[in-house]
């Protein structure tokens, strides 16, 4: 006798869970977020002349590029902005050094939905994840000297750019964070196939629609507007979203053929 469709292999473990448990337990994962954030501040706290220094230098170059100073000098209007910015960056570094911890515990939290043979991909999602993201900050970082360049231009010869620190700390870790979160766009959607919310023949049909939103989303969330940003996030988001329909037909195939072997042998017993 053949087992209903939705039970073949392993059940979900979601399928037991209630909401009131479902609620816990993202709380309890935002917790463990949190808190890998606070522990992981205290060593970028230390880190921050090297990250403030780093996270400067597309303004420097481009300020020194441009106006041809030879100079590059920020200026802060207030004495209390020092302990801020310090705070900031000091924020901002351990949330990037628990990335690893925080996709996993994503991970942790949509892995019940999933059935025990999808399960075992948790290690390649926090890898690929933490590589897409790290991908991504590093292209808005290299993008941003470009786009301060643009910036600065914009403004005109007459004009003489002094940029805050704290201003272009902001500038320069919402683009990274931005660019971060933008290159997991196709990890979201293979998700998403694995859990038959979609499926890539569905993805494929609306390809218009989502070029359309892809390239919306990339200007909302660029914070400086410029089109180098704007290019540098959508054209990869694009590819990223063609890749990730071909690795949901893949798994689809591979999914229909451990589907029918299952089949043959509960026919066969």
């Amino acid at each position: 006798m053949k087992k209903p469709s939705i039970l073949k292999g392993a059940e979900r473990q979601g399928s037991e869970m209630t909401l009131a448990d479902h609620l816990r337990e993202l709380r309890y994962r935002l917790l463990v977020c949190m808190g890998a954030v606070v522990i992981l501040m205290i060593p970028a706290w230390f880190l921050y002349p090297t990250l403030l220094s780093v996270l400067n230098k597309p303004y420097c170059d481009a300020l020194i590029k441009i106006q041809e100073t030879g100079k590059c000098e920020f200026l802060a209007t207030n004495l209390l902005d020092t302990f801020g910015l310090r705070l900031k960056v000091a924020g901002y570094g351990g949330a990037f050094l628990a990335m690893p911890i925080i996709l996993w515990q994503v991970w942790r939290f949509i892995a019940p939905g999933l059935y025990k043979k999808e399960r075992r991909y948790a290690l390649g999602f926090t890898i690929s994840s933490m590589f897409l993201f790290s991908l991504g900050a590093f292209i808005a970082y290299v993008t941003l000297n470009q786009a301060t360049q643009f910036l600065v231009s914009v403004a005109g010869a007459q004009i003489d750019v002094r940029s805050g620190p704290t201003e272009f700390v902001k500038l320069a870790m919402f683009m990274m964070l931005a660019f971060g979160v933008g290159f997991l766009f196709p990890i979201v959607l293979v998700v998403l196939m694995m859990m038959g919310v979609v499926t890539p023949k569905k993805l494929g049909q609306w390809r218009r629609q989502i070029i359309m939103i892809i390239v919306i989303v990339a200007a909302v969330i660029t914070p400086s507007g410029d089109p180098i940003s704007l290019a540098a996030l959508s054209i990869p988001m694009y590819i990223f979203f063609e890749i990730s329909l071909i690795i949901g037909r893949v798994f689809n195939r591979r999914k229909g053929r451990t589907g029918r072997d299952e089949d043959d042998d509960e026919d066969d017993g």
